[in-house]
Protein backbone atom coordinates (compact mmCIF):
# COMPACT_ATOMS: atom_id res chain seq x y z
CA UNK A 1 0.00 0.00 0.00
CA UNK A 2 1.41 3.33 -1.06
CA UNK A 3 0.79 6.51 0.96
CA UNK A 4 -1.95 8.68 -0.49
CA UNK A 5 -0.67 11.40 -2.82
CA UNK A 6 -2.19 14.47 -4.43
CA UNK A 7 -1.54 14.05 -8.17
CA UNK A 8 -1.92 16.66 -10.89
CA UNK A 9 -2.07 15.30 -14.44
CA UNK A 10 -1.18 17.86 -17.11
CA UNK A 11 -2.38 16.73 -20.52
CA UNK A 12 -0.17 18.60 -22.96
CA UNK A 13 -1.54 17.33 -26.27
CA UNK A 14 -2.63 20.45 -28.17
CA UNK A 15 -5.56 18.79 -29.98
CA UNK A 16 -8.74 19.80 -28.10
CA UNK A 17 -10.65 16.92 -29.72
CA UNK A 18 -8.68 14.39 -27.63
CA UNK A 19 -8.83 10.73 -28.50
CA UNK A 20 -5.09 10.21 -28.97
CA UNK A 21 -3.02 7.45 -27.39
CA UNK A 22 -1.53 9.99 -24.98
CA UNK A 23 -5.04 10.73 -23.71
CA UNK A 24 -5.66 7.01 -23.15
CA UNK A 25 -2.36 6.74 -21.26
CA UNK A 26 -3.32 9.66 -19.01
CA UNK A 27 -6.72 8.08 -18.35
CA UNK A 28 -5.04 4.76 -17.46
CA UNK A 29 -2.70 6.56 -15.05
CA UNK A 30 -5.61 8.45 -13.45
CA UNK A 31 -7.66 5.27 -13.17
CA UNK A 32 -4.85 3.43 -11.39
CA UNK A 33 -4.21 6.38 -9.08
CA UNK A 34 -7.88 6.75 -8.12
CA UNK A 35 -8.25 3.01 -7.56
CA UNK A 36 -5.30 3.17 -5.12
CA UNK A 37 -6.90 6.04 -3.17
CA UNK A 38 -4.81 8.92 -4.48
CA UNK A 39 -6.44 12.29 -5.15
CA UNK A 40 -6.26 13.26 -8.83
CA UNK A 41 -6.86 16.50 -10.69
CA UNK A 42 -6.44 16.95 -14.46
CA UNK A 43 -5.52 20.00 -16.51
CA UNK A 44 -6.14 19.78 -20.26
CA UNK A 45 -3.89 22.46 -21.75
CA UNK A 46 -5.73 22.35 -25.11
CA UNK A 47 -8.95 23.44 -23.38
CA UNK A 48 -7.39 26.61 -21.95
CA UNK A 49 -7.38 30.04 -23.60
CA UNK A 50 -4.25 32.04 -22.86
CA UNK A 51 -1.80 34.26 -24.77
CA UNK A 52 1.86 33.50 -25.32
CA UNK A 53 4.40 35.56 -23.40
CA UNK A 54 6.48 37.82 -25.60
CA UNK A 55 8.67 39.86 -23.23
CA UNK A 56 10.71 39.39 -20.07
CA UNK A 57 8.69 42.21 -18.47
CA UNK A 58 5.43 40.35 -19.13
CA UNK A 59 6.88 37.17 -17.60
CA UNK A 60 8.19 38.90 -14.49
CA UNK A 61 5.52 41.53 -13.88
CA UNK A 62 2.53 40.82 -16.11
CA UNK A 63 -0.74 39.48 -14.76
CA UNK A 64 -1.39 35.77 -14.94
CA UNK A 65 -4.22 35.09 -17.43
CA UNK A 66 -7.36 34.20 -15.44
CA UNK A 67 -7.70 30.87 -17.29
CA UNK A 68 -4.40 29.75 -15.75
CA UNK A 69 -5.15 30.53 -12.10
CA UNK A 70 -6.63 27.03 -11.56
CA UNK A 71 -3.43 25.60 -13.07
CA UNK A 72 -1.24 27.42 -10.57
CA UNK A 73 -3.58 26.37 -7.77
CA UNK A 74 -3.35 22.77 -8.98
CA UNK A 75 0.45 22.84 -9.02
CA UNK A 76 0.46 24.36 -5.52
CA UNK A 77 -1.92 21.62 -4.31
CA UNK A 78 -0.07 18.72 -5.92
CA UNK A 79 2.64 16.54 -4.44
CA UNK A 80 3.26 14.76 -7.76
CA UNK A 81 2.86 16.12 -11.30
CA UNK A 82 2.51 13.96 -14.41
CA UNK A 83 2.99 15.50 -17.85
CA UNK A 84 1.68 13.80 -21.00
CA UNK A 85 2.60 15.07 -24.46
CA UNK A 86 3.51 13.90 -27.96
CA UNK A 87 6.95 14.60 -29.38
CA UNK A 88 6.54 17.20 -32.14
CA UNK A 89 9.56 18.26 -34.20
CA UNK A 90 11.80 16.75 -31.54
CA UNK A 91 10.24 18.60 -28.62
CA UNK A 92 7.11 19.37 -26.65
CA UNK A 93 4.24 21.07 -28.52
CA UNK A 94 4.43 24.87 -28.49
CA UNK A 95 1.13 25.15 -26.60
CA UNK A 96 2.53 23.18 -23.66
CA UNK A 97 5.72 25.26 -23.65
CA UNK A 98 3.61 28.44 -23.65
CA UNK A 99 1.54 27.05 -20.77
CA UNK A 100 4.66 26.35 -18.71
CA UNK A 101 6.08 29.80 -19.42
CA UNK A 102 2.87 31.40 -18.17
CA UNK A 103 2.41 29.20 -15.09
CA UNK A 104 6.04 29.01 -13.87
CA UNK A 105 6.41 32.73 -13.20
CA UNK A 106 8.60 34.53 -10.68
CA UNK A 107 6.73 34.82 -7.41
CA UNK A 108 5.09 31.44 -7.96
CA UNK A 109 7.69 28.95 -9.20
CA UNK A 110 10.80 31.07 -8.55
CA UNK A 111 11.53 33.82 -6.06
CA UNK A 112 11.15 37.32 -7.41
CA UNK A 113 14.49 38.88 -8.42
CA UNK A 114 16.24 40.43 -5.42
CA UNK A 115 14.02 38.65 -2.88
CA UNK A 116 15.79 36.96 0.03
CA UNK A 117 15.15 33.32 0.82
CA UNK A 118 14.89 30.17 -1.30
CA UNK A 119 14.82 30.63 -5.07
CA UNK A 120 13.01 27.39 -5.94
CA UNK A 121 9.42 27.71 -4.74
CA UNK A 122 8.10 24.32 -5.90
CA UNK A 123 10.37 22.07 -3.85
CA UNK A 124 8.80 19.04 -2.26
CA UNK A 125 7.10 17.88 -5.46
CA UNK A 126 8.04 15.04 -7.76
CA UNK A 127 7.12 14.53 -11.42
CA UNK A 128 6.87 12.05 -14.25
CA UNK A 129 7.12 13.00 -17.92
CA UNK A 130 5.30 10.69 -20.35
CA UNK A 131 6.21 11.31 -23.99
CA UNK A 132 4.70 9.54 -27.01
CA UNK A 133 6.45 9.44 -30.39
CA UNK A 134 6.37 7.73 -33.76
CA UNK A 135 10.04 6.70 -33.74
CA UNK A 136 11.44 3.96 -31.54
CA UNK A 137 12.07 5.31 -28.03
CA UNK A 138 15.67 3.96 -27.92
CA UNK A 139 16.46 5.96 -31.08
CA UNK A 140 15.21 9.13 -29.42
CA UNK A 141 16.99 8.30 -26.16
CA UNK A 142 20.39 7.37 -27.62
CA UNK A 143 20.74 9.03 -31.03
CA UNK A 144 18.87 12.26 -30.22
CA UNK A 145 19.89 12.10 -26.51
CA UNK A 146 16.27 12.83 -25.46
CA UNK A 147 17.35 16.45 -25.72
CA UNK A 148 14.04 18.25 -25.27
CA UNK A 149 12.84 15.96 -22.50
CA UNK A 150 16.11 16.55 -20.64
CA UNK A 151 15.60 20.30 -21.10
CA UNK A 152 12.12 20.04 -19.53
CA UNK A 153 13.45 17.95 -16.65
CA UNK A 154 16.50 20.10 -15.93
CA UNK A 155 15.76 23.61 -17.19
CA UNK A 156 12.11 23.90 -16.17
CA UNK A 157 11.09 21.33 -13.54
CA UNK A 158 14.47 21.03 -11.83
CA UNK A 159 15.01 24.78 -12.00
CA UNK A 160 11.91 25.42 -9.86
CA UNK A 161 12.77 22.63 -7.39
CA UNK A 162 10.67 19.69 -8.64
CA UNK A 163 12.61 16.49 -7.98
CA UNK A 164 12.91 13.63 -8.67
CA UNK A 165 11.65 13.69 -12.24
CA UNK A 166 11.13 10.30 -13.88
CA UNK A 167 10.29 9.63 -17.51
CA UNK A 168 8.40 7.20 -19.71
CA UNK A 169 9.36 7.42 -23.39
CA UNK A 170 6.81 5.55 -25.50
CA UNK A 171 7.83 4.97 -29.09
CA UNK A 172 6.15 3.43 -32.12
CA UNK A 173 2.73 4.62 -30.93
CA UNK A 174 1.15 3.58 -34.23
CA UNK A 175 2.29 0.02 -33.43
CA UNK A 176 0.30 -3.06 -32.65
CA UNK A 177 -2.52 -3.29 -30.14
CA UNK A 178 -0.57 -5.65 -27.88
CA UNK A 179 2.18 -3.07 -27.31
CA UNK A 180 -0.39 -0.34 -26.65
CA UNK A 181 -2.22 -2.52 -24.12
CA UNK A 182 1.05 -3.24 -22.31
CA UNK A 183 1.76 0.50 -22.03
CA UNK A 184 -1.75 1.21 -20.76
CA UNK A 185 -1.31 -1.44 -18.07
CA UNK A 186 2.11 -0.05 -17.16
CA UNK A 187 0.73 3.50 -16.79
CA UNK A 188 -2.15 2.22 -14.66
CA UNK A 189 0.43 0.54 -12.39
CA UNK A 190 2.48 3.75 -12.19
CA UNK A 191 -0.70 5.60 -11.23
CA UNK A 192 -1.37 3.13 -8.43
CA UNK A 193 2.12 3.81 -7.06
CA UNK A 194 1.88 7.60 -7.68
CA UNK A 195 5.19 7.26 -9.48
Amino acid sequence: MHPQQRILIIQGHPDPAGGHFGHALAEAYASGACAAGHEVRVIDVAALDFPLLRTKHAWEQGALPPALLPAQQGVQWAQHLVFFFPLWLGGMPALLKGFLEQVARPGFALALPGTPGPRQLLKGRSARVVVTMGMPAPLYRWFFAAHDVKALERNILGFVGISPVRRSLIGMVEGDAKRRLAWLQRLRSLGEKAS
